[in-house]
């Protein structure tokens, strides 16, 4: 599937939902799974996806999100290494 039909697809079914779906979005979250499958496990990419999902319906902005849950996974990246030590 290529970028420009992944975009579609997301649009499609947000709009199925009633939910909006900013056009840097779609990349945003990918970056955000991303992010957590390699900093903490790969089974954490759906849940930090879901994780922002809810805090986003909550009201708080995808930006915003995105900013703290990297802070949990870099934190989780430290207890590791910690735990290493």
């Amino acid at each position: 599937m290529t970028p420009e039909e992944l975009d579609a697809w997301a649009g499609a079914a947000a709009r199925r939902l009633g939910a909006t779906l900013e056009p840097a979005d779609v990349s945003a979250l990918l970056d955000l799974a991303k992010d957590a499958a390699h900093g903490v496990t790969r089974p954490a990419a759906p849940l930090a996806a879901y994780i922002a999902g809810m805090a986003v319906g909550a009201g708080r902005t995808l930006e915003d999100v995105s900013r703290e849950l990297r802070v949990a996974i870099a934190e989780s990246g430290q207890s590791e290494a910690d735990a290493e030590a």
